[in-house]
């Protein structure tokens, strides 16, 4: 088989869409080395980048527009030189492992979109430029031969507000390589200590900073935890431990350029609450020291409004790290009972949780135990496994699509 993956995104591997895309072909040749991949790329990447790789050929494509508009250019590469390549070189199908597939193809296409999050969240939506994209790409992932997303809940969304009439929706969840796990080396764990300058008990939060994710309401909470009382008010009141008190918050991610209400500024939150001195920012996270950083963490705190998948959940989740999630969207189903879920917009539940896996101490080990043993029920080889399975799917739709035309 003769496989051509769109790759735009191939070099960009700060990205969740670069490293699926290199997830994905990595294991597609380890499952199905007798198979051609063509990854099709910007014209600005070097062909070399692969050679290692003898299955994978590297085909840069030039736009009109290249150097130009990188808008443009991406819509080009897209619509025209990507659906034209693919023929051209005689793939059997083809795989847009992103929403931006091609309104019109000469060979049976699948597309991946991880979720709606510009159809379904207002202010997510953008400029009139940025909703005539989505419109186009709705159209075009309508006409695609198989729908492939990270969730069921995704699928849902997929079905409910894009609602591609006859068109096979397969959820294929995401997975973590195997270098997520528990980092049980203490020369490594107290290196990753000492870079980013992390205190000795700290609850982790780790992603982005724009609306969905819900940073606010994390930092609210963690502020009423620390203000919680060491002895109770009265008979009806709890008190909470004096170590607990104690234990920082880390907030790890790229924080905002200009803060924005879209990407508001966390530090501006903390500063108002007066808690600078617990609350540790250490920016982005190389990918190696995310093991080590996951295994050092109390907890991982992940409050988002909205998840297709909830990537850096399964991170910590591999790394035998206890969770505390929202009850919304991906979440629940990727979690199972390995976790402890909250209403994202209660703080008072999320700061009663957040005591909960720091006081006790039985619960914080089976939320160890159950996250690291559910973690291990998502690999990439099954995801490049059910991923081939719908390559097939879509050649068979597609012959039969054409045998009815």
């Amino acid at each position: 088989m003769r496989i051509g993956l769109n790759g735009w995104f191939w070099e960009q591997r700060s990205t969740g869409s670069s490293q699926y895309l290199h997830y994905l072909v990595r294991h597609l040749v380890e499952i199905a080395p007798g198979n051609e991949y063509f990854v099709y790329t910007p014209a600005t990447i070097s062909p070399e980048k692969e050679k290692d790789i003898p299955q994978v050929k590297i085909v840069p494509l030039p736009t009109p527009f290249d150097h130009f508009s990188e808008n443009l250019t991406k819509v080009w590469f897209e619509q025209v030189a990507f659906p034209r390549a693919c023929p051209h070189d005689h793939v059997d199908v083809a795989h847009v492992p992103y929403w931006g597939s091609p309104l019109l193809h000469q060979v049976p296409t699948v597309v991946t979109v991880h979720d709606l999050i510009p159809m379904l969240l207002v202010g997510y939506r953008g400029s009139i430029l940025v909703r005539t994209y989505t419109q186009l790409v709705s159209m075009a992932a309508k006409r695609a031969d198989i729908i492939i997303t990270d969730s069921e809940a995704s699928r849902r969304d997929i079905v409910n507000y894009l609602q591609p009439a006859g068109k096979e929706i397969q959820a294929i969840p995401l997975a973590v390589e195997e270098t997520f796990h528990p980092e049980r080396n203490l020369a490594t764990l107290q290196r990753i200590r000492e870079r980013y300058q992390l205190p000795e008990r700290f609850l982790l939060y780790l992603g982005g900073f724009d609306q969905r994710k819900n940073v606010v309401t994390l930092i609210q909470a963690y502020k009423a935890v620390i203000s919680a009382p060491t002895e109770p008010l009265d008979e009806n009141s709890d008190a909470i431990k004096e170590e607990t008190r104690d234990v920082a918050l880390v907030v790890a991610g790229k924080l905002p350029a200009h803060p924005s209400r879209f990407f508001p500024d966390p530090r501006q939150v903390v500063a108002e609450f007066d808690i600078t001195d617990k609350v540790h920012f250490i920016g982005w996270i190389a990918e190696e020291d995310k093991p080590a950083l996951y295994t050092l963490a109390e907890a991982l705190i992940f409050p988002s409004f909205y998840e297709g998948f909830g990537l850096p959940v399964l991170e910590a989740m591999a790394c035998g790290t206890p969770i505390i999630a929202a009850n919304t969207t991906s979440l629940p189903e990727l979690v199972g009972n390995a976790a402890i879920l909250v209403a994202p917009r209660d703080a008072v539940e999320l700061a009663e949780a957040m005591i909960a896996i720091l006081e006790d101490e039985s619960l914080h080990r089976e939320l160890s135990l159950e996250a690291f043993t559910r973690a291990k029920a998502f690999t990439w080889r099954q995801v490049a496994e059910a991923t081939l399975g719908a390559y097939r799917k879509a050649i068979d739709q597609f012959a039969l699509q054409a045998g009815a035309g």
